[in-house]
């Protein structure tokens, strides 16, 4: 019996815990899962419906080495160790490659190499007070906004610039969250989720667990069909270079995808958070009884309705963060989409972190005005 309660094959080497990369392979099914990390051999299969990233991004990993990505996900890699230790049933045999398929073993040595030298030289280390800052700025553009209305009324001009100054607000709080989200500002980690469920939920009215959980798949396995869930496209666009002729040979014709340069400018930035998103956050929260997110997110909202109804009404109300909620979709999808979408999306490669990460990734030219507009996100394979 391995690891974690499950049954193994019989005929393969396990008596001695020393498997084969073959075997490993074997066991990538959704009820079946094993992974390597630093060349021990862990059965995850019931651990992954705990595992507090989510399910899905740890399973993306199963039957492969994930050494990489365990590293990169966890800041605190003695605390994690604990969790492996019940679910370790052996490790690759000595005859056996570190890696696996085609992933090319000389630049995960170089990367590791770089890797440690950026730590050795504080890279990593953050600067709370620039955070903090950040968070003051966003807080102050929502009071702005209100101000406005509040002291020289509603009238279409004003009410357009309190809508710009509240979609920058929003917009810049999504850049913050994601910060949070990544627990790369405070070095205590219950710090970090603290104050991303308080950006996200009651300065955005979204969940940080949904947003979680779908930003680590996009991470762990970025622009790879069925693991990335921002190339999902639902079929109304076909991207890279592979899913057009797939489509085509499969005579796949949901939407007119010749003319989708055309119709993306109406269906994708104008609905992205206020259709799509904001279906999906409130499913999400409902479907995994996740309450105390719908209680930081329904905060906002209360306090939202509850400043601007004596202003323009609940209908009014309602209309304005429509409105801000569009103005914001086009900024998330510009600044989202221009590092990722032109570069290669494909199905499952098997590549090494640092290929995959690179083919899949470009940065956006340095500004002060690019750097604060996209959220540091311009300096994208640095922070892939």
């Amino acid at each position: 019996m391995g690891g974690g309660g499950q049954l193994t094959e019989a005929g393969e080497s396990q008596a001695a815990g020393v498997y084969t990369w073959e075997e490993v392979q074997r066991h990538c099914s959704r009820n079946d899962q094993w992974l390597v990390i630093d060349r021990k051999v862990y059965n995850i299969t019931q651990w992954a419906q705990r595992h507090p990233g989510g399910f899905r991004v740890i399973s993306h990993y199963a039957g492969e080495d994930a050494t990489e990505a365990f590293t990169a996900f966890h800041p605190d890699l003695k605390f994690v160790q604990k969790f492996l230790k019940p679910l370790l049933i052996g490790e690759l045999a000595a005859s056996e490659h570190s890696q696996d398929r085609d992933k090319n073993e000389a630049i995960i040595q170089d990367f590791l190499s770089l890797r440690l030298q950026a730590e050795r030289e504080g890279l990593f280390q953050a600067q709370p007070l620039f955070f903090c800052l950040h968070l003051g700025h966003i807080l102050l553009l929502e009071v702005l906004a209100w101000l406005i209305i509040w002291l020289w009324g509603t009238s279409w001009t004003l009410t357009f610039l309190c809508s710009i100054l509240q979609a920058i607000a929003q917009s810049q709080a999504g850049w913050l969250q994601h910060d949070f989200g990544h627990l790369s500002v405070f070095k205590k980690s219950s710090w970090n989720h603290m104050l991303q469920k308080f950006v996200i939920g009651h300065v955005k009215g979204a969940s940080a667990n949904w947003w979680n959980h779908r930003h680590f798949q996009h991470h762990a396995k970025p622009n790879i069909f069925s693991k990335d869930p921002d190339v999902n496209m639902l079929h109304f666009f076909v991207i890279g270079a592979t899913q057009p002729v797939e489509y085509g040979i499969k005579k796949i014709k949901y939407m007119p995808y010749h003319h989708q340069h055309q119709y993306f400018l109406l269906i994708g930035p104008p609905l992205l958070i206020p259709v799509y998103f904001h279906v999906q956050i409130i499913r999400t929260m409902i479907s995994r009884h996740d309450w105390g997110d719908l209680a930081w997110s329904m905060s906002f909202y209360l306090r939202f309705l509850c400043s601007y109804i004596p202003l323009y009404g609940l209908l009014g109300s309602v209309a304005l963060i429509s409105f801000v909620r569009f103005l914001e979709s086009h900024w998330f999808v510009w600044v989202t989409q221009m590092n990722h979408l032109p570069m290669d999306i494909d199905h499952e490669k098997h590549r090494d972190w640092l290929t995959m990460q690179l083919q899949a990734t470009c940065n956006i030219e340095k500004s002060l005005f690019n750097d604060w507009f996209s959220g540091h996100l311009n300096f994208q394979i640095e922070h892939q």
